[in-house]
């Protein structure tokens, strides 16, 4: 079998997979998160928090609630690393210091997971265990629940609630994400991955040499990773190590937790709104994206210009000799695709087109499918947007299932858009108007230009990669990235419970001759076409100068 077979077959497995999981994981998580009773252990864990699960929310306290989680987290994981040393299962290994330690906090809280430091010898067990692979569950739950209270406020009318944010964090996390965890990581350990907490083991490398390693909790911290949720692993070639990716068919169930999870999601939209034609648009509109980019980078891999990539067949540089190109573009557009950024290949070695679209997977908002949950909301502030200029071209006030977009509605779907791309391009502008912070760049021209925006892409859109070819552990880049990191989480999900707050008060309008239709392939192109021309006006200029310049030399 040649290695062009190898790839439809990879691809076209995973898409039958996500297709099956669409309806049966998606009715599962629509059952888990509308439901009226409590189980005993969340009852217990409502008494814990003090909350109510009866008492429903306004979209301010709801907004309350998530930053008031979110600032314990930070202070919590801050704390937590400063004083490692005197905590058990330390491994012997120091406080990290302040300003790594306000990165690593604020990019766990926000569903990140960017790492600028190398995980098996920074962190301890207790540090990873407690507090890094906690918020790989919670900073997920979170991205879900704000999700749900979006797809509420265009179920509910005349209502001034979005539901309890408690109430969906707990079920999230006690009903969806553990168990998919604890199932996925006995799978892991069955196929080799390691799960202990032994410490110094000597293991030869894949080059015949001899490393001395940290042991860990591998296999429970990958799948966990893999929930759409984690840029970060144990070991620094994350996914690309054989203790975390052993075998090309572990690769591929990597691949499908990345993305069943925000492929399913648009079912529950569906189910929520009494109208399961509307989540296949939705679904519809994340498959197509997702399906041109995932061919347009193993295209640009197996197709790389040059005399060595033509002599082999592919450009293999940067890649795991196990899986291959077709294999490895797979997961690098799956993962900027959603906001896991975890990678099985590095980055900074794929093609100057190649790594153009993998920027740009991020630049479009990372709703292809997306992260956890933030992949679905940010979805559906498309689809308002798209409504807002379809009336437009028409004449008439645009609706979106029965709701009005007003002046209300466009300002918190513009502000959340505009969020991001503020946050790239003056990230990037301000590091490279640095002399200091551009001597971090490991390559000069347009691909030393890629790392450092792709860097803050990165960090804006929650995704966690890295180009891997920046040295971004300096008190600048830390403290520049864990600001970009905080404002693109926080920002979008206040405007977003906005949004949903002011569809939940109004009154249903009833559909007439002139109503949009927006289940049906019409509605589901212009979603597309909304996405890629507003994302290409944003940040063509930024990309000429960097990966399609490097791509046309």
């Amino acid at each position: 079998m040649n290695t062009t077979t190898a790839g439809v077959l990879f691809v076209g497995s995973l898409i039958a997979a996500l297709v099956v999981s669409y309806r049966y994981f998606g009715d599962h998580m629509f059952r888990a998160l509308t439901g009226t009773r409590h189980s005993r252990i969340e009852r217990g864990i409502y008494r814990v928090i003090g909350a109510d699960p009866a008492k429903e929310q306004t979209w301010g306290v709801y907004a309350r609630s998530v930053l008031a989680f979110s600032l314990l987290s930070v202070l919590f994981l801050y704390a937590l690393q400063r004083v490692q040393d005197k905590l058990w299962l330390s491994l012997g290994f120091g406080p990290v210091k302040a300003d790594q330690a306000w990165n690593t906090a604020i990019s766990f809280m926000a569903n990140t997971n960017w790492q600028s430091y190398s995980g098996e010898s920074t962190m301890g067990h207790l540090v990873q265990m407690a507090g890094l692979a906690v918020q790989n569950f919670v900073s997920a739950a979170v991205g879900v629940a704000v999700a749900v209270a979006l797809v509420r406020g265009f179920a509910k009318s005349r209502s001034d609630t979005l539901g309890n944010f408690w109430v969906d964090l707990t079920r999230v996390c006690l009903r969806i994400l553990l168990p998919v965890a604890v199932l996925g990581a006995i799978v892991f350990v069955g196929a080799g991955m390691i799960q202990n907490l032994s410490s110094g083991t000597d293991v030869t490398t894949l080059v015949g040499g001899t490393q001395h390693v940290t042991g860990g909790p591998v296999a429970s911290q990958e799948v966990i990773k893999e929930f759409g949720t984690n840029g970060g692993g144990f070991y620094n070639a994350n996914s690309a190590h054989p203790f975390e990716n052993p075998t090309a068919w572990t690769n591929w169930l990597q691949i499908f937790l990345i993305l069943f999870i925000p492929f399913s999601l648009p079912r529950v939209f569906g189910r929520m709104v009494g109208d399961r034609r509307q989540g296949v648009a939705i679904a519809a509109v994340m498959a197509i994206i997702a399906i041109a980019s995932t061919v347009g980078v193993m295209a640009l891999e197996a197709h790389h210009p040059g005399t060595v990539p033509q002599a082999v067949g592919s450009s293999m540089e940067g890649r795991e000799t196990r899986f291959g190109v077709a294999n490895s573009a797979t997961f690098a557009a799956a993962t900027t695709l959603t906001s896991t950024g975890a990678v099985d290949s590095f980055h900074d070695s794929y093609s100057g087109l190649g790594g153009g679209i993998l920027m740009l997977n991020m630049q479009l908002g990372e709703v292809a499918p997306g992260g956890t949950g933030s992949g679905l909301y940010g979805m559906l502030v498309l689809a308002v947007l798209t409504v807002f200029v379809a009336g437009l071209m028409v004449g008439r006030t645009p609706e979106y299932l029965g709701k009005k977009i007003g002046a209300r509605e466009i300002k918190f779907a513009s502000l959340y858009f505009l969020v991001t791309p503020c946050l790239v391009l003056v990230g990037t502008a301000l590091a490279m108007a640095s002399p200091t912070q551009r001597a971090s760049m490991l390559n000069s021209g347009p691909h030393g230009f890629s790392e450092v925006l792709y860097a803050f892409t990165s960090a804006a859109n929650n995704n966690g990669s890295a180009f891997a070819g920046i040295s971004v552990n300096t008190t600048w880049y830390n403290t520049a990235l864990g600001l970009a990191m905080v404002a693109g989480r926080l920002l979008p999900i206040i405007f977003v419970l906005g949004l949903a707050g002011s569809l939940a008060r109004q009154k249903p309008t009833p559909a007439s001759a002139g109503t949009l239709p927006t289940h049906r392939p019409l509605f589901v192109g212009m979603v597309v076409g909304v996405t890629v021309i507003l994302v290409a006006l944003t940040f063509f200029p930024a990309l000429a100068l960097g990966p399609i310049a490097e791509g046309l030399l």
